[in-house]
């Protein structure tokens, strides 16, 4: 039986690392034991030799009828294709580099002292938990934890208040044993003042003080113009597949 782990290889994706450590999501192989698939939220990464059985593949613990699926290679892609057809919507995503000792502190301080006055940056407790599980926009900067317990365990995030009501937030979307992947949102109607980059340096800077690695992963232009501004650089451009009726 070949190793899972060579599988997928050298593939730098925190999610895949979260599968594989046994921490969050879960890795599924096919009958030949020569691909696998990782599953985590709303991500399915494919590798090995590509495998129609495991395209079609759906745990029976997943409700959703939504999953961005992402392929080793162009092979991979044209199954995903083939087996999901106009389903399957084609975007393209931006992997960011994971370097350490990156990290300009004071320029992160400085970025969380320029928070617009009337605003508060607050690390997630169980109250700032439970207004994330609350407002829809924001559900995922918590939704791969359970509980407030299992977050309060695994996970690290902060959010932006005004007037006591949630609008904007940095957390981890999943972790893995050396560090976090991590989700930001803004509200809409708090846009373009500056909360997501006050929130994600404040969050850089909790990881750096735990000795945990911030992986970003960017889902356009915006997010990767985000991470440039807090110090990271730009890797590649990927493919992955949006599939609705999953």
């Amino acid at each position: 039986m070949r190793d899972i782990t060579d599988i997928f290889g050298d593939w730098s994706e925190s999610a895949i690392w979260s599968c594989l450590q046994g921490i969050m999501g879960e890795v599924y192989t096919n009958t030949l034991n020569d691909a696998a698939v990782a599953i985590l939220g709303d991500f399915a990464f494919y590798a090995g030799r590509p495998s129609e059985e495991l395209i079609r593949f759906k745990p029976e613990s997943c409700e959703q009828d939504f999953i961005i699926m992402v392929p080793q290679n162009d092979a991979w892609a044209k199954l995903i294709e083939k087996c999901y057809g106009d389903k399957a919507k084609k975007v393209s995503r931006y992997a960011i580099k994971k370097e350490k000792d990156i990290f300009d502190v004071c320029k992160l301080e400085q970025a969380i002292f320029e928070l617009p006055e009337g605003y508060e940056l607050k690390l997630i407790e169980e109250h700032e938990y439970d207004l994330c599980q609350n407002n829809r926009w924001a559900n995922d900067l918590v939704s791969q934890f359970k509980d407030y317990d299992t977050y309060k365990k695994l996970g690290l995030g902060v959010v932006v208040l005004k007037d006591g009501e949630l609008v904007a937030g940095a957390s981890s979307y999943s972790r893995y044993n050396e560090g976090i992947e991590i989700e930001i949102d803004t509200r809409k109607d708090h846009r373009r003042k500056g909360l997501a980059y006050a929130c994600g340096a404040k969050l850089i800077l909790e990881c750096l003080k735990k000795g945990l690695y911030p992986s970003w992963d960017a889902q356009n232009m915006w997010s990767v113009a985000l991470a440039e501004k807090l110090g990271y650089h730009f890797s590649h451009e990927y493919t992955a597949y949006e599939i609705i009726g999953y």
